[in-house]
């Protein structure tokens, strides 16, 4: 249950003549396939941990397959947890594989160097699979202060590893991606600026090649939200989200082309919705009763943490949304 603030966000929207904010289509099919995880980050608003047992049926996984085929969905975005610790991600990667198709895996990094997931090192690069890793700071301390002790360097061991296999070098079709997290109560810096200063530093002091930043703004849900009422800060930081509210971010929020999937294969118009427990309500809400063009055209379900993706530059999985 989210707490009370100030502004609703369907208010805001609708004082903007932007009531019902609806879909424009279905680009990218978003699988969180399991909240297991061998990391239990003080960010995650999924609450992942090692404890977690959800983890996605292969009836569901071979549903998804099925809508993704049958509707030529071009990009498929699997997240957890670590989808490492699904035993079916590897048959699942290469039932996906298609010269056409975008395949991004969410990956925590320090998994990689770990058996029996160190395989997926190999399985990435022989699938031309695109990775987003969770990297919250170049600085170590920072990092290991939201996500435990030596994860910073265990990272930038995993990043070395994608290096050699060709992932972020020049010339390479093979992508790997790092996530900025701010690391309290506060909006993220610009993420170019960022971007500049994260190369800069791992090229200089380890060695380290990435392709692009994505900075993401705490959502205030799962851990992150906990931490912020826990600590006094909840109130301000929403604050802070509403005044730094810009209606072109609404334009290009992940909702409008996103639909994401639980581990029951229920629909929602984005991750942070499904950790929620809000439904896609504008349509079928099961992967089973799929219908594109029902959803592409659905009225999206809203409420307060959508300030985080409407904040400033905008936020997305992918990211700043306002160029």
């Amino acid at each position: 249950m989210e707490t009370k603030v100030a502004e609703s966000f369907e208010n805001k929207l609708c004082s903007l003549n932007m009531m019902p904010l609806r879909a424009t289509g279905v680009q990218i099919l978003q699988l969180n396939i399991t909240r297991r995880c061998n990391l239990c980050c003080k960010h995650c608003h999924v609450n992942a941990s090692p404890k977690r047992e959800e983890i996605m049926s292969r009836e569901i996984l071979e549903a998804c397959l099925n809508v993704i085929d049958a509707n030529n969905i071009s990009v498929v975005d699997i997240t957890g947890g670590s989808p490492e610790m699904h035993p079916d991600l590897a048959w699942f990667l290469k039932m996906l594989a298609r010269p056409s198709r975008r395949i991004i895996v969410r990956t925590n990094l320090v998994i990689l160097l770990n058996e029996p997931w160190r395989r997926y090192l190999e399985i990435y690069s022989k699938l031309g699979i695109e990775l987003v890793g969770s990297l919250p700071d170049y600085n170590p301390s920072r990092t290991d202060r939201q996500r435990g002790e030596n994860t910073f360097i265990r990272s930038i061991e995993a990043l070395k590893e994608l290096n050699k296999l060709g992932y972020g070098m020049s010339g390479s079709n093979l992508q790997v991606h790092l996530v900025h997290n701010p690391a309290g109560a506060y909006l993220p810096a610009s993420q170019k600026a960022l971007e500049t200063e994260y190369k800069k530093h791992l090229l200089r002091k380890y060695g380290v090649h990435f392709n692009n930043l994505f900075v993401i703004v705490n959502m205030p849900i799962g851990r992150f939200m906990e931490f912020l009422q826990r600590s006094e800060n909840y109130g301000g930081y929403m604050e802070e989200l509403i005044s730094a509210f810009n209606p072109v971010a609404v334009q290009n929020v992940m909702c409008r082309t996103t639909i994401s999937v639980d581990w029951e294969g229920y629909l929602y118009d984005c991750d942070f919705n499904q950790m929620l427990g809000l439904k896609i309500k504008d349509g079928p809400s099961h992967i089973f009763d799929f219908d594109y063009d029902k959803l592409s055209n659905r009225k999206i379900v809203v409420g307060e943490h959508c300030f985080g993706c409407t904040a400033g530059a905008g936020s997305s999985c992918q990211g700043e949304t306002v160029k």
